[in-house]
């Protein structure tokens, strides 16, 4: 099929180009195929309106070009697969959509054509409603596919704009999230080797491989599911498996027993996204329903992973502003948002690749930002992503988290666990040989430009040309030290103090004119680094002996150390006028 013999006109007379290293195939709309050097196919693009590439900025990247005029297939596949994995080539979309894999550069062009029909034959059977709506506007925007998806998808005459924005409302279709009564504390009943290994069994399936060290691995981890006999005396298991043992099903084997039999939640723990999501794909080898797998695993991570709607609301106000690009990325989003698992845009089910065609600002930035959360005050607090998670959590009966994050529960009392106060009563620290680093990671104290610059928010709030939430300490306690003079002192002086701390604007002032103690601090470090560093070229990791210190740099501890204490004093007396 070429772009031509379909039933789609819009997508007659365009082309598909697919750029290799060394050469590019090119697909007429007639269905004849083109073999080019990249500089021809460079010369052809810039006399073509319109052709059909699979991710745009790589293409043009290998063409030497700054942009192309693409129709995008990974803008297509987001609009009309939301939520759904692709790899980001031509023969990843081919598996994602069923199609016969390709084995050459000329095979992968006949899939572009092929893969757009698929996606909007698809789409046709998803009717109007919204989805036409954020293609409407999306079409302001300058998407290119918009004639092409609204024709699939029947729609008429273009919408008043108010209708087109109702569109990207997604607050308004996204469901509530209900609070439940806390689960009754789980049962003590133990698990016998036997259910373990029957429970693996299970898991593995008929005619699987038999490996008799993964049974007695699952068998030898049920000492973990005892009861205690004695108050601060964990049962534990210090288990380790060589590389094809299956080690993951092994566990899991026990804790699924153990989840089911006493009606409780076993967290496994992580220390790397890549095992998060190998967890996630076992996982469905236990709850094959994606219904009941919904209602009985939660991946847990930290809120900067989550995507925040007030984030999203204010993008969308200023793109009505500013109506541009924008309104591509944020339709490409509201397709994504109302179609999640759990609103995870870091290694969840938000394709990384999206971030790289539409930018970070109007995608992975719109996660939730420390300190600017104003919980119970957002208009979609009762919609959040985040308190979604943590609430299904303690009704869940596996959940995945990270190392970082039970470690700071563990620190804090416990989210989501059994009895809803206290702390998870079962837990599989798998990738355990990274706990201790976790733990350093998670409670050590980090002197950074972020850090001081988080803390500056925080405590000042919004400065002029922030676009922030950040009330600021003001604004957090006036009302109630309102009429404590002494208090209302202090807190003028941690404000005033506050100021030495990086300002906005400072990573772009590191390089050239530090201003204040911490920025002269920071930006002295990191010259110091950059000298002595064995490789310095590759921007991130680097490290040096601290001692000798570069000429200044003490001097410049000293002011940062003095301007920080000039801050914790004032500070104190405020903890104790409040106390008071």
């Amino acid at each position: 099929m070429t772009a031509s013999s379909g039933p789609f006109p819009q997508l007659r007379d365009v082309p598909a180009l697919v750029v290799g290293v060394r050469h590019a195939a090119w697909l007429t709309p007639e269905g004849e195929i083109e073999t080019l050097t990249p500089a021809e196919a460079a010369r052809r693009v810039r006399k073509t309106d319109r052709v059909m590439v699979c991710h745009a900025k790589a293409t043009a990247r290998r063409l030497n070009l700054q942009s192309i005029p693409a129709l995008d297939l990974l803008e297509l596949f987001a609009f009309c697969r939301p939520a759904k994995f692709c790899l980001p080539t031509p023969r990843g979309l081919a598996e994602a959509l069923n199609l016969a894999l390709p084995a050459s550069h000329e095979a992968e062009a006949e899939v572009l054509a092929l893969a757009a029909h698929r996606l909007l034959t698809d789409l046709r059977e998803e009717g109007r409603g919204d989805t036409a709506a954020i293609a409407w506007s999306m079409g302001r925007g300058g998407w290119p596919w918009t004639s092409a998806v609204l024709a699939a998808l029947g729609a008429g005459e273009e919408p008043h704009s108010a209708s087109t924005r109702r569109g990207l409302m997604i607050w308004q279709r996204l469901p509530d999230w209900e609070d439940e009564a806390p689960p009754p504390p789980p049962g003590n009943q133990p698990v016998a080797a036997a259910e373990a290994r029957a429970q693996l069994a299970v898991l593995l399936g008929r005619g699987s491989e038999q490996r008799p060290q993964q049974a007695d691995y699952a068998a030898g981890a049920v000492a973990a599911f005892l009861p205690r006999d004695r108050a601060g005396e964990p049962r534990f298991v210090l288990a380790e498996a060589g590389t094809g043992v299956g080690k993951t099903l092994g566990y899991i084997a026990p804790a699924s027993v153990w989840a089911k039999k006493n009606q409780g939640t076993v967290w496994i723990s992580t220390f790397t996204r890549n095992l998060q999501r190998q967890l996630d794909a076992e996982l469905d080898r236990l709850y094959p329903d994606a219904v009941e797998k919904e209602q009985k695993v939660v991946v847990r991570k930290g809120r900067e992973n989550y995507f925040c709607i007030l984030n999203y609301e204010e993008a969308l106000n200023r793109s009505l502003q500013m109506p541009g690009p924008a309104s591509v990325a944020l339709g490409l989003l509201a397709r994504w948002a109302l179609a999640t698992r759990d609103g995870d845009m870091v290694g969840g089910d938000f394709p990384a690749w999206l971030a790289d065609l539409m930018g970070t600002g109007l995608t992975t930035d719109l996660t939730d930002t420390r300190g600017e959360c104003v919980y119970a005050a957002c208009a979609h607090y009762g919609k959040c992503f985040i308190e979604r998670s943590q609430r299904r959590a303690k009704h869940a009966e596996i959940v995945v988290a990270n190392h970082a994050l039970v470690m700071i529960q563990a620190a804090m009392g416990g989210i989501g666990s059994d009895d809803g106060g206290g702390l998870p009563l079962r837990y599989v620290f798998d990738e355990g040989h990274h706990l201790f680093n976790a733990a350093d990671g998670a409670f050590s104290a980090h002197l950074s430009g972020f850090e001081t610059a988080d803390l500056r928010r925080w405590l000042v709030g919004a400065e002029e040309g922030q676009r922030s939430r950040s009330r600021g300490l003001r604004a957090r306690i006036e009302d109630l030290i309102s009429d404590d003079d002494k208090a209302q002192d202090a807190l003028e002086a941690v404000l005033a103090a506050a100021r030495c701390l990086p300002g906005p604007g400072w990573r772009q002032r590191i390089e050239a004119g530090p201003r204040g103690p911490s920025e002269d601090f920071l930006a002295r470090l990191r010259a110091q680094v950059l000298a002595r560093a064995e490789d310095a070229d590759a921007g991130y990791s680097l490290e040096c002996e601290p001692h000798p210190a570069t000429d200044g740099l003490l001097t410049a501890a000293g002011e940062l150390e003095g301007a920080l204490a000039k801050m914790g004093k004032p500070m104190g007396e405020l903890i104790e006028r409040l106390a008071g």
